[in-house]
């Protein structure tokens, strides 16, 4: 994020690394821990056993920046002040990483600003993913949702139990779909409200680990199974679209991201004992690939083993070209004329729902009555359908 790289550590709790510089030749070093002395910040948190961390956005909103009244500027959530990280015995540990985006070198002294983990309710908490003011987290109890509207007094909005997910491992938010990984496969959750998920939908899919959603496609990380790409162009009927294990090179993925380079997209893979896989998805080649969501036409391209037999068990989130609004109507990003500002959550409201709250559909079917509001619009059309026209006279 920015200019700082974090990580969960395990027993070394979250630690910090500024990667401003990577390869730079004013550093002996690629990666450092510092680069001003120690009196001037702190990079780590000792928490018992961190183990994954994660930033509502990789952008840098600054939520501590003031505001002139003439520009009539939004102020950026509180909740974009903190990164947050999950501990296996400590639950959700929030650190504030405000200072890490000022630019003053002598502030950045990192702590536990709140730790939550209500009766034990999160011991096991192994992935945490931000979308609006809420924070989905994997737990052994399950998927506990927490409301994050005021960060230091976070509640417990819901918990989806054992009836439904079965050890989920990670999760990703896209519009109104959750899509969670766990031991059965990849469950899909409408979340159109943020603070209860309700399952809609199950593929069933053998040693899922990760997955990163792309617009129309899901990608994957499936153990022996390779990387397995799921068409959620309708997520309440998404399915596997293909499977791709390099003629059987891919046979331990553990996680995945997807970056752009020029217009070809590439999938970087985990993959376990094989190191880092390179797959290239899209190319000018590929057809429809100056379009919205072109199918992928997965080829590996590069590997990179990891030194010592390690073995690559996660790719760090890129900085994606992010929204300017997130799930619960905060605005995240600066427009450049006075006043302006995104649409907030009520105002996208009245763009997809109808008054009574049901969600606007469309359809394949002219006469579908589903997506149609007024009884009066949907007996015409029925009228019409038994004449055997498809169109209304007014």
């Amino acid at each position: 994020r920015g200019e700082y790289l974090y990580a969960a550590c395990g027993e070394g709790g979250l630690r910090i690394f500024d990667i401003a510089f990577i390869d730079h030749k004013a550093f002996a070093e690629r990666i450092t821990t510092a680069p001003v002395s120690p009196l001037g910040q702190k990079f780590y948190v000792r928490t018992k056993y961190a183990t994954s961390v994660a930033a509502p956005t990789t952008i840098a909103p600054d939520p501590t920046r003031t505001h002139r009244p003439e520009n009539f500027e939004q102020a950026v959530p509180a909740l974009y002040a903190y990164i947050y990280v999950t501990d296996k015995y400590e639950g959700l540990v929030m650190v504030s990483a405000a200072s890490l985006l000022d630019g003053k070198p002598d502030n950045n002294f990192l702590k536990k600003d709140v730790v939550f983990n209500p009766n034990g309710l999160l011991c096991g908490a192994s992935a945490v993913t931000i979308a609006g003011n809420y924070a989905y987290v994997c737990c052994d109890a399950g998927l506990v949702v927490i409301d994050l509207t005021e960060p230091t007094t976070p509640k417990v909005a819901s918990v989806v139990g054992h009836e439904l997910l079965h050890h989920p491992h990670s999760v990703a938010v896209q519009f109104r779909y959750a899509f969670v990984c766990d031991e059965e496969g990849v469950k899909v959750f409408d979340v159109t409200e943020l603070g209860h998920p309700e399952h809609v939908h199950t593929v069933e899919l053998h040693d899922a680990h990760s997955i990163y959603l792309a617009r129309t496609y899901a990608y994957v990380a499936a153990g022996h199974q390779g990387l397995v790409i799921l068409n959620i162009a309708n997520p309440t009927e998404a399915y596997i679209d293909q499977v791709y294990n390099a003629d059987g090179e891919i046979n331990d993925a553990h996680d995945v991201k997807l970056g752009i380079t020029n217009v070809s997209q590439f999938a970087y893979l985990a993959d376990g004992k094989n190191g880092l896989r390179v797959i290239q998805l899209t190319s000018p080649e590929v057809p429809g690939n100056d379009g919205f969501s072109p199918r992928p036409n997965p080829c590996l391209v590069a590997t990179r083993k990891l030194p010592k037999d390690g073995h690559a068990l996660c790719v760090s989130r890129g900085i994606d070209r992010d929204r300017a609004v997130d799930e619960s109507g905060n605005q995240i990003a600066v427009f450049g004329r006075v006043g302006a500002r995104p649409l907030n959550r009520q105002e996208v409201s009245r763009m997809t729902r109808r008054p009574d709250g049901s969600i606007f559909q469309v359809s394949d079917d002219p006469f579908d009555s589903r997506v149609y509001e007024f009884p009066s619009t949907i007996k015409k059309l029925e009228t019409a359908r038994a004449l055997g026209t498809d169109t209304i006279q007014r």
